[in-house]
């Protein structure tokens, strides 16, 4: 496909199902996501914003009329009885009223944390307001990637990574755990918002056990390809995936800035087949006529 003469790839029958922009912490909106998603020639992409399905609905706009199939998803932050885990949900109906409170409850809690931090950064002696962070987050669920950057615009650190490792950063002197929901909790959510439940970039943690045991917690899948899963790695997720029964994802996890890192590559830098998203979508497809779901 040449997209209106301009020389772009062909299609290439895949897709990238984990991206975010500027309604969470990724530098690009919405529309430049889909518009990076058409350059790279991808089929499908999801965005799976953190804790916010805001961009969904310009990603959508953005998307019509194109070959580019936009996926709504939301990737959330849950505990498991030990330790923080991300979940990325799929297939979402977004005006999900359950979905919408544990959204906005997610939202007031990142701006408690975020308000914390910044205290304690006062605390360190660094004069940066809660205002600066808000302004840099301009209107998405705060982070402590927009506290990064407030440190950076008032000439603190230089760079974000800089600010992880001086104030940030678990064991630094600004950090702040977050209140996270269960796992049980936030799968139930999905779950009424007609949605799909995926494990997001487990690494080499997915051991059988914890997948049974999230499974029966409500665990529909894994993101068994992600930048940070080596070969031997996503080798060992597909097959516990395929022993266990659960869908399988992956992607990006594109934040915009360019960059690519350990966890982060550009908008389509890890790519899934095709038949992995129309999977997801018809799991979720299949839940809603059964009426288990919304």
């Amino acid at each position: 496909m040449d997209d209106a003469g301009v020389g772009l790839p062909a299609l290439t029958n895949s897709a990238d199902l984990h991206l975010h922009s500027t309604a969470s912490d990724g530098a690009l909106s919405p529309a430049e996501v889909v518009r990076l998603a058409r350059r790279a020639g991808l089929s499908a992409i999801a965005l799976t914003d953190h804790d916010t399905m805001a961009g969904v609905p310009e990603a959508l706009e953005a998307a019509a009329g194109s070959d580019l199939w936009v996926l709504p998803g939301c990737e959330l932050s849950v505990t498991a009885g030990s330790g923080e885990l991300h979940l990325l949900g799929y297939q979402l109906a977004a005006d999900n009223a359950q979905l919408g409170q544990f959204l906005e409850r997610a939202t007031a809690a990142r701006e408690g944390r975020g308000r914390e931090i910044v205290a304690r950064v006062a605390r360190c002696g660094i004069a940066v307001s809660f205002e600066q962070v808000e302004r840099a987050a301009a209107g998405a669920p705060i982070g402590r990637p927009h506290v990064a950057k407030a440190l950076i615009a008032s000439g603190v650190t230089r760079t974000i990574d800089e600010a992880f490792d001086r104030f940030l950063g678990r064991g630094r002197p600004a950090y702040v755990p977050k209140e996270l929901p269960t796992i049980d909790q936030a799968t139930a959510v999905v779950r009424a918002a007609g949605g799909v439940s995926i494990l997001a970039h487990p690494k080499d943690r997915a051991t059988k056990p914890l997948l049974e045991n999230l499974k029966a917690r409500g665990l529909d899948g894994l993101e068994v390809r992600h930048p940070s899963h080596t070969g031997p790695v996503e080798r060992e997720l597909m097959r516990l995936a395929g022993e266990l029964g659960l869908l399988m994802t992956g992607g990006s996890d594109a934040h915009g800035d360019g960059a690519a890192s350990a966890s982060h590559r550009e908008i389509g830098g890890v790519r899934v087949p095709m038949a992995w998203a129309q999977a997801l979508a018809q799991f979720a497809a299949t839940r809603r006529a059964a009426g288990d779901g919304a």
